[in-house]
Parts: structure tokens; sequence; C-alpha cells
């Protein structure tokens, strides 16, 4: 009998997550795509300049290969409290969001979803291992590698130059 080898993840494309409504998101679909990967909340100080941000660079840059994939996540303060249905309602009425809104999921702990484990891998120096707060930007390259990581009060619209130079258009 032949012993199965555990596979480590080599890239973010290796997840399978769940949307906002439940159903499975293999995130090899976003293979040659640009990623920012953030935890969002709807209640916290920093929800609405980050949502209008988000949705400037998402505007600006959706067509030339950037994806914004947002987690909303209820660990820190309780600021994401509503149910999937909820989230996806305030974020589309309030922000007219595009960009695809995940399963509400926990980013740290032993109960941490398996791409923010794996997100959390990278050698992130004085940053540590664990995420801060709400809206934590992981950004990715096109062969799914997180290339940067940005602290929740990091501006959306300050790493716009880190978007351009992955996108290649600088």
């Amino acid at each position: 009998m032949e012993i199965e080898s555990i596979k480590e993840p080599q890239s973010v494309y290796a997840f399978t997550v769940k949307n906002a409504k439940g159903n499975d998101v293999d995130l090899s679909i976003y293979k040659g795509k640009v990623l920012l990967i953030v935890n969002v909340a709807s209640k916290c100080g920093m929800t609405s300049s980050n949502y209008m941000e988000l949705n400037q660079l998402y505007q600006k840059y959706k067509d030339e290969g950037l994806e914004i994939l947002a987690f909303p996540c209820n660990q820190f303060g309780e600021e994401e409290p509503g149910s999937n249905d909820q989230i996806l309602e305030f974020v589309c009425t309030h922000f007219k969001s595009e960009y695809p809104i995940f399963d509400k999921i926990e980013v740290n702990g032993e109960n941490a979803a398996p791409l923010y484990k794996f997100l959390k891998l990278g050698k992130w120096g004085i940053i540590g291992d664990d995420i801060q707060w709400n809206f934590a930007k992981f950004l990715v390259d096109k062969n799914g590698q997180a290339v940067d990581r940005y602290y929740p009060t990091t501006s959306p619209l300050t790493i716009e130059r880190d978007v351009k130079q992955l996108l290649g258009i600088l």
C-alpha cells in the first residue's frame, strides 16, 4: 500500500474557497492575474475609505488583469457580525463593489482559512505571522505568489504603483 504524500500548496491557485453564496471557487481561475486579497469588515472605522479605494483600484485596473478578493472576517472587534447575505447587501448597496466577496472566514488561529495560513508563510519581517486587524492586504503576482503584505492602515491607493508594476504597466 502506497502512502500518499501530503503536498504543500505552491501558490494561491492550489486553494478552493467558498464565495458568499456558498459555492466553491477554485482560485486557479485567477491564473495570470494580479490579486489583492483583503480581509474586510462592515463596521470598522476603516471600512468606507478601504472599500472606496478598493473600488477605485478595481475600476482602474480590472481590465488590465487585477482582481480583488474580499474575505469578510469577524475576528477583530466583532466588526463583521452579519450573515453572508447581509455582508453582500451592505457591500453592494453602500459601495457598489463589483469584485468577488467570499464566505466569512477566520484569518488567525487554529481555525484560520487554509488560504490565509498559506499567505502568512511569507517572509514579512516585523509584521509577523498574524493578521493585525481588518483590511490587511496581500498582493499576489500572476504566478500566485504573495509578493507584498500591507498593514491594515495602508491605504489601497498607496499601493497602486506596486499593482501597476506587477501588471507590467509602469
